[in-house]
């Protein structure tokens, strides 16, 4: 597709580091680089394939992700030296915890008081589909999505050997559709609008359609909880002209 995109998914490598040490439930200070390294280089192999635009910083991670990764595995050195050999990791540990302190500061100061006082906004429309009683939502992210959909990939490449049939797909045409099946259901699920095996081009348009609508605050994305089902609402006045000029 020539369809292309900058999504400001992470606020940087680092950024996207600390959401992998957090997802793999990993200590900090004792990173496992090699399995980092691998989910890292996964989710720009999923930016790549999705035509995401992706920062010469990623990339710059990646590599040093790499270096350490190769040192890691070399054996220990056989000459004797009186100081223990510095940790390769030592010097990214520092900067993530460093971005991370830096980063809760902010989170912090973001979530002060000011709604009411010099701030006024407007609150979301409610869902036209109740989930169950005794269900909590949460707000979701963009990474939530953007994990939600590897998994959908990652399923799509098991589940088809080779694809034949080269498919002309426009996101556009495929926010259209979103936006129709939800003036007719009134909320869907995240992984509906993935059924029926369809082709890679048309997954990704998908996906792209719906970070579009998400951006435009055409669509509210929640989940039940942690790793639970994604469920999509429409906002107020959610209709055909909400489609790409």
């Amino acid at each position: 597709m020539s369809y292309r995109v900058k999504l400001e998914v992470f606020e940087g490598p680092l950024d996207l580091l600390l959401h992998l040490i957090k997802k793999e439930e990993v200590d900090i200070y004792d990173i496992p680089v090699a399995r980092i390294t691998d989910e890292y280089l996964r989710y720009l192999d999923l930016l790549d394939r999705m035509n995401l635009d992706v920062a010469g910083e990623y990339l710059v991670m990646a590599a040093t992700l790499t270096h350490i990764k190769s040192r890691m595995l070399l054996p220990p050195s056989e000459v004797e030296s009186e100081e223990p050999e510095e940790d390769p990791r030592a010097d990214l540990v520092h900067q993530l915890v460093e971005y991370q302190r830096f980063r809760e500061a902010a989170l912090a100061l973001g979530g002060r008081p000011v709604l009411t006082r010099d701030v006024f906004r407007r609150d979301p429309a409610v869902p036209d589909r109740d989930p169950g009683d005794g269900v909590r939502l949460r707000d979701v992210t963009v990474a939530d999505l953007l994990e939600a959909f590897r998994e959908v990939m990652e399923r799509a490449l098991r589940e088809s050997f080779h694809e034949i049939v080269h498919e002309e797909v426009s996101v556009d045409e495929c926010l259209q559709i979103i936006v129709r099946r939800m003036e007719l259901d009134g909320s869907l699920r995240f992984r509906d609008l993935f059924a029926g095996q369809p082709s890679r081009q048309r997954l990704v348009a998908t996906f792209l359609a719906l970070l579009e609508l998400v951006k435009r605050q055409a669509v509210h994305a929640r989940q039940e909880e942690d790793g639970g089902e994604i469920l999509l609402f429409p906002r107020t006045g959610v209709s055909q002209s909400d489609g790409a000029p």
